[in-house]
């Protein structure tokens, strides 16, 4: 039985002849074996071109370097008989630090001579054998020592025919492992702190009884008062089962002191080693025998969880090799010392973008801080800081203090990190790329959309730390076949009955602008959870993210003020509301001003003098009936668009005469309230009481019921005949799939703004109207928008909240009917 890494370059040695592609085809997928005869064949169309071979190589070294670059098993189908053919491969694992294995077929000389004489793609005679076996027989001592972990020789056909391939798990792998989880940071043998931690977490003993595991992220020792009772304590833990340890730079080097390695006794060390004196021998042979076995870092939770002592950057996530190693017990070093004579570390957590959350110690920091998905918790309790544990999945920091300095510090306390980090680079957007959510399918954003959108987010839009959320466009329902109208109600509730929805809720639909609020009880909330130190504790900005106003304080002002009963009923100190600001003039006055008022004036200045000029033609007996007929029906259109869109526009003067009507509560703290049930949201939002907030109004349908059917038609029919712009019909509890989450019913008259005053007489050629590309975005971005709202709520990276949020951004450059 052969036992290979899950993660590994296996490579096969063997003359030709011996068997290799039959042993690789037998126990590896075809997508795994790289073969050299295959690259050939590539390369020159005939797989024995030996002329061929240098090429064949290149691509084969390029193919392998991939695979390994995305974290494939992989397994290199040549010859390799000789020492410089290995060499390349061997460099290749220890360029992706992935361990190399190999599996040495050994068959009798005659055997791959007779198998290659029954070959007619093999023209070589035995020469050829007879050198490559050489080869072999020369190095086949020095395999192990050439950089493999394990050489695998199976010798003669017997062996070969037996052989088994098990995979044998990463050491860092405990994907298995789910949680929840306390992971704790730098203990530094202050056993009453991490005693006082594990009791304040819950912790009954050496267990916890909701079952939950502790894991330590090294530096159990040195500096503090209590070494060995830290070591007994998590020891048992470990050895219970509801603990585990990375190793920590402190427990590398107290290993190599107990094992009489020559080492630099400071930074504490000699505190460890004065307190392990006074133990029995016993327990100081277990305490180096635990030491000696932890890990450099582990990934639990499915991958989405890494730990490692001083951090691990994504590439080296699962890896195994020495500089993998000497990044999670040290750091990235620059190779610099600062003043205080320790050594300045590059801060890889500022250019992290992994999808796994990293939770390390090592560098003590005042408070324990979110950088692009990872956190330090080593807040300094030997130096008289806080010993700090963090919940998973929970995101929650729990603390105990210091007792006292037990160790002066080299260098006072700091933060760690003197910039913003988290914020969106320009290289997390380029390119033609694929955004995941956990809501739908990944979402691909073309190369060419994201150009406008760069343009608008860096020359436009509000804050980029106010910029958590755009809204995803809406679609109207199935082109109505009941006549005089475009739009009703009917095939929107036929849409969502078909989709399996069994209720709706009908929402007024204000005849505004877009507009998302992202509120912050105080200007000191807005510091720690948004990053803006400017003062200003809220934004208000368009559904492409652009400030409605050159000064919103006055508004934000008003809102935070409206939103006082939110903070208590939601328990938490910001918020973000989906809103309609109106009126529609408030922000779109040019626009009426140009591409409304002006038809409507001209309409009214032309149409009757046309009509004046036909009734006088018809007077002197000419036949214009049917052009006069027409003529007055334009004129009548005409005023009813008119009438349309001056109900919308009412004159404003700052906040007197604006109002918001906040319809949804997308996320607030710890939560991406988006998915909640549209009746939470309607009777949270209606303990709003300001002259500030509109009502939305709305109604809830039994799809199966054709009553309640009847009557929201007929509460639409109502509304839109006093002037209101219609309604939105969504599913009254999240749908996941493909459920278009609103669709659009406007009324008969609105539309004469979106389609013209005359709209009514080609309702044949409307009709025609494509919905398709309309619909698919209104999926895509509603999806990215979810995702953008739960990476907020848990507290993701800026940076991780932008990437769905520009993708919104981008897809609103795909072209799309204007006035769907």
């Amino acid at each position: 039985m052969i036992s290979v890494p899950e993660l590994s370059l296996v490579v096969l040695v063997g003359v030709s002849g011996s068997g290799k592609s039959t042993f690789a085809a037998r126990h590896f997928a075809p997508t795994q074996v790289i073969s050299s005869d295959f690259c050939r064949g590539l390369v020159s169309d005939d797989e024995n071109d030996q002329s061929a071979t240098p090429a064949a190589f290149d691509l084969l070294h390029h193919i392998v370097g991939v695979r390994l670059a995305r974290g494939l098993f992989t397994v290199v189908d040549a010859t390799n008989v000789q020492y410089a053919a290995r060499r390349g491969l061997i460099d290749l694992a220890r360029k992706h630090d992935v361990l190399a294995e190999a599996i040495v077929l050994d068959v009798p000389e005659e055997v791959a001579i007779e198998r290659n004489a029954a070959r007619p793609d093999r023209a070589f005679g035995p020469g050829v054998v007879h050198r490559q076996r050489r080869d072999l027989r020369r190095s086949l001592g020095r395999i192990s020592g050439d950089g493999f972990r394990r050489a695998h020789v199976l010798r003669g056909v017997e062996e070969i025919d037996a052989a088994v391939i098990t995979y044998e798990k990463g050491w860092s792998d405990r994907t298995e492992l789910t949680g929840p989880f306390d992971i704790i940071g730098d203990v530094h043998g202050c056993r009453a702190e991490l005693e006082a931690l594990l009791r304040r977490l819950g912790w009954e003993g050496i267990r916890h009884p909701a079952g939950r595991t502790a894991v330590f992220v090294g530096d159990l020792v040195d500096r503090g008062p209590d070494t060995p009772g830290v070591l007994s304590l998590v020891m048992d833990m470990v050895e219970a089962g509801t603990a585990i340890c990375v190793m920590g730079n402190h427990e590398q080097k107290l290993v190599r002191a107990l094992n009489g390695r020559k080492v630099r006794v400071a930074h504490g060390l000699r505190e460890s080693l004065d307190q392990l004196a006074t133990r029995p021998p016993e327990f100081v042979d277990r305490a180096r025998a635990f030491m000696d076995g932890l890990r450099s870092h582990y990934r639990l939770d499915g991958g989405r969880l890494v730990v490692a002592h001083a951090g691990l950057k994504e590439a080296y996530h699962g890896r195994a090799s020495g500089r993998v190693r000497a990044f999670a017990l040290y750091g990235d070093t620059t190779g610099e010392t600062d003043e205080y004579g320790l050594p300045v570390r590059y801060p890889w957590a500022d250019e992290y973008r992994g999808r796994a959350m990293v939770v390390y110690g090592h560098t003590p920091t005042v408070r324990p801080e979110w950088v692009n998905n990872t956190i330090c918790l080593d807040t300094g309790c030997v130096f008289g800081g806080h010993l700090t544990a963090l919940r998973y999945p929970e995101r929650q920091i729990v603390q105990v203090p210091a007792e006292k300095v037990w160790y002066e510090p080299a260098k006072p306390l700091g933060h760690a990190h003197g910039r913003e980090p988290g914020m969106l680079d320009i290289t997390d957007v380029t390119g033609t790329r694929y955004v995941e959510t956990r809501f739908g399918p990944n979402v691909k954003v073309m190369e060419e959309n994201t150009a406008a959108a760069l343009e608008v987010m860096s020359r436009f839009a509000v804050d980029p730390r106010w910029l958590v959320y755009l809204p995803p466009t809406m679609a109207p329902p199935e082109t109505s076949k009941l006549d005089g109208y475009l739009e009703h109600p009917h095939e929107a509730f036929e849409e969502f009955a078909a989709a399996g929805v069994r209720e709706v809720v009908c929402e007024e639909k204000h005849m505004g602008s877009r507009a998302v609020a992202v509120l912050a009880r105080t200007p000191e909330v807005a510091a720690a959870r948004f990053g803006v130190t400017d003062g200003s504790a809220g934004v208000v900005y368009t559904r492409t993210g652009r400030p409605f106003f050159a000064d919103t304080a006055p508004l934000v002002a008003g809102l935070r003020e409206a939103c006082e009963p939110l903070w208590a009923a939601l328990g938490s100190d910001w918020v973000v509301l989906d809103c309609e600001l109106l009126p529609w003039s408030a922000k779109a006055g040019e626009l009426i001003k140009s591409q409304y008022a002006s038809v409507g004036a001209a309409a009214r200045a032309a149409l009757p003098e046309a009509v004046a000029a036909l009734e006088t033609a018809a007077g002197r007996g000419l036949d214009v009936g049917e052009l006069m007929a027409r003529t007055r029906r334009r004129a009548d259109n005409a005023a009813l668009f008119r009438d349309a869109y001056a109900r919308y526009c009412w004159p404003v003067d700052g906040l007197d005469g604006i109002r918001l009507a906040p319809f949804q509560i997308l996320a607030c703290e710890g939560r991406a309230t988006a998915v909640e049930p549209h009746a939470w949201h309607l009777s949270t939002l209606a303990l709003l009481d300001s002259p500030l907030i509109a009502r939305t109004e709305h109604v809830f349908v039994t799809l199966g019921s054709p009553d309640s059917r009847a009557e929201a038609t007929a509460w639409w029919e109502a509304l839109t005949a006093a002037g209101g712009e219609g309604m939105v019909v969504k599913p009254a509890a999240y749908q996941p799939g493909r459920v278009q989450p609103g669709v659009k019913v406007r009324g008969r008259e609105y539309l004469r703004i979106i389609y013209g005053p005359d709209y009514t007489e080609s309702l044949d050629v409307l009709r025609r109207r494509f919905l398709g590309k309309k619909r698919s975005m209104a999926l895509r971005e509603y999806t990215l928008g979810l995702e953008a709202l739960s990476r907020l709520a848990e507290g993701e990276a800026s940076w991780r909240v932008h990437e769905p949020v520009f993708a919104v951004l981008a897809l609103e450059s795909e072209p799309v009917d204007p006035r769907l």
